[in-house]
């Protein structure tokens, strides 16, 4: 599906509707928007479009179904499963978000903020917070990534365990369909029972139904306390007691909880400037937990002091440090945050982004690790996450001194290993990264038969031309 060209005159009819300025054609205006983060995908396009305003999005869409182009949105190109890059060897038009980034409007009232599909996510938090409220969607790549893509990947990252994934931060959308319509649905209603949710359709379709221009986001107040403390284990299973522990105690107030091993603290201490381990001894595993209060600095941290000294009582933490000051804070968050790219300088790395039960965490670790060591003796696992949510990045860095090409190549066959034991856990094979390009296969593989029939017919009703970012997530070809 998609042709491999587009005639002269078809390119000159979309730079019309953008202008010339907004219309990149340029081999070295297009390389940076043809490749993914990791380097797995790259694709080919003649065009990419940034359009300035809804109208214009929708006068793209229209001209696209009526000459039958493919359009592949894109907004921040931080996407980590190829569901934003062009396909190799067509020619899909690259539509932008990029000029669409305004804050529309912050209601600290209703605890709502409206914001462009292009909105950068960092952005949308400093607006909310000039208005004394919290968007609680926190990211690595939050300086870069935007808003139409955190929703159309249903983004997770580190405060889900307290406020949910981007499905439970938005409220209403606006979105142009393949077909050029518009549907405006940036309402600001917690409860709206009127019909089909066509909201929830969008949200984790990966830019394959329909274009996010707008958003309404939920906001919350700011907590007056916050505390941040970094703990050493001994396992696993300690550290799910620990955390068992902690959501006891802290209920609501629990608003980060997350798992390295101790491997990936030694890299993320070799490879990312100014990290240093916080702890003057080793610990096979770490715990950051994070707590905030809505009433004050004083509430969170004797809640931070009785989880840790009811940990050390329990014998499930070892060690111990909680950060004296914001600068400490964010320093431990940063430890954290930086964990993906420190693995880059050790060569290869296969990566795995899956959730389990949350109890079934420990034991789906030792199954892995085995399986996997097994399979590839000397491989460095770097398996960290959302330990409250069950969301583990299940990263596999290559063994010391092997080729990394050569590793690269058993990508799918350590997939098809970690997944399996995901799946016999009652998993799943992205837990927020979403399928893209990737994962569509083995999804297809994966899902009963009349769930990926619901699939298409969804897709083939929304773009029935088959334009909107195609062979991404599901194939109308199978």
């Amino acid at each position: 599906m998609g042709s491999t060209s587009i005639s002269p005159d078809v390119i000159e009819r979309f730079t019309a509707i953008v202008g010339e300025k907004y219309a990149l054609r340029s081999e070295a205006d297009l390389a940076p928007h043809l490749i993914e983060n990791r380097g797995l995908y790259h694709g080919s396009s003649p065009l990419l479009l940034k359009p300035g305003t809804v109208e214009e999005v929708s006068a793209i869409m229209k001209l696209a179904t009526e000459t039958g182009t493919a359009i592949v949105p894109q907004t921040g190109n931080t996407g980590l499963v190829g569901g934003q890059t062009p396909r190799e060897g067509k020619a899909d038009v690259i539509l932008s978000l990029e000029r669409m980034n305004r804050i529309r409007d912050v209601d600290p009232v209703a605890n709502v903020l409206v914001a462009d599909g292009g909105a950068i996510l960092a952005d949308v938090q400093k607006a909310a917070e000039a208005h004394g409220r919290l968007f609680p969607l926190s990211l690595g790549s939050e300086g870069s990534c935007r808003i139409g893509g955190n929703l159309s990947t249903n983004a997770g990252g580190t405060a889900v365990l307290a406020y949910g994934n981007m499905r439970q931060l938005c409220l209403g959308l606006e979105v142009v369909l393949p077909t050029g319509e518009i549907w405006d649905g940036l309402r600001r209603l917690k409860k709206d029972n009127t019909g089909y949710d066509l909201r929830d359709l969008f949200i984790g379709a990966e830019g394959t139904l329909g274009i996010i221009t707008g958003a309404v986001l939920k906001l919350f107040p700011q907590p007056l306390g916050h505390q941040v403390a970094f703990a050493g284990l001994s396992s696993v299973e300690d550290a799910l007691a620990f955390f068992n522990l902690a959501s006891s105690l802290c209920g609501t107030s629990l608003t980060g909880f997350e798992l390295m091993p101790r491997f990936g603290v030694e890299i993320t201490v070799r490879n990312i400037d100014g990290v240093r381990d916080p702890l003057e001894t080793p610990h096979d595993w770490y715990v950051l937990i994070d707590i905030s209060t809505s009433d004050s600095a004083e509430t969170a941290e004797r809640m931070m002091n009785a989880v840790l000294e009811q940990g050390f009582e329990a014998g499930l933490v070892q060690d111990a440090a909680i950060a004296s000051s914001v600068a400490q804070q964010k320093a431990l968050w940063h430890m954290r945050e930086s964990m993906s790219d420190a693995q880059k300088p050790e060569g290869g790395s296969i990566k795995h982004d899956v959730s389990v039960p949350v109890s079934k965490i420990p034991q789906f670790m030792n199954e892995a690790g085995e399986a996997v060591m097994a399979a590839m003796p000397g491989a460095r696992i770097c398996a960290f996450g959302h330990m409250g949510d069950g969301n583990i990045h299940y990263n596999i860095s290559q063994p010391v001194g092997a080729d990394k090409d050569a590793f690269i190549a058993r990508w799918h066959e350590m997939n098809h290993i970690v997944h399996g034991l995901v799946l016999a856990h009652g998993g799943s094979i992205s837990a927020e990264h979403g399928i893209g390009q990737l994962k569509r296969d083995e999804l297809a593989s994966i899902r009963p038969a009349i769930e990926m029939e619901l699939m298409r017919r969804i897709k083939r009703a929304f773009d029935p031309a088959g334009i909107m970012n195609p062979d991404k997530v599901v194939s109308l070809k199978d």
